[in-house]
């Protein structure tokens, strides 16, 4: 059974980088079946999904934090990763990684609380 953990600093200064990773068990990312998805929760707010990587690498993102968004991959390590420029308070969220089949997330991440705050 695929399983997914986040991990990253828990507390982003305003205006530095947010860098999270996401570590993949029990299935491949370059497997063609699936793709690979960053999601986010702000607190008291709904779930905003901020963008995927799919299996070859090709990267799709939430057009409201395309500016500031960037996800990777190193398939020698399973992991994908976020990246988001510019911290904002706003950013202040619970971030999930999640493995997506059909467009619809079937395996998720505990989440990971993250900060922006001085």
């Amino acid at each position: 059974q695929v399983q997914l953990q986040e991990s990253g600093p828990g507390l982003v200064k305003p205006s530095q980088t947010l860098s999270l990773t996401c570590i993949v068990s029990g299935g491949s990312i370059t497997n063609s079946d699936y793709a690979w998805s960053w999601i986010r929760q702000p607190p008291g707010k709904g779930l905003e999904w901020m963008g995927i990587i799919t299996y070859d690498g090709t990267t799709y993102y939430n057009p409201s934090l395309k500016s500031r968004t960037s996800i990777s991959r190193d398939t020698s390590k399973n992991q994908f990763s976020l990246k988001v420029n510019s911290g904002i308070p706003e950013d202040t969220a619970v971030y999930y990684c999640a493995r997506v089949q059909s467009s619809c997330p079937d395996y998720w991440g505990q989440g990971t609380q993250v900060t922006v705050s001085s």
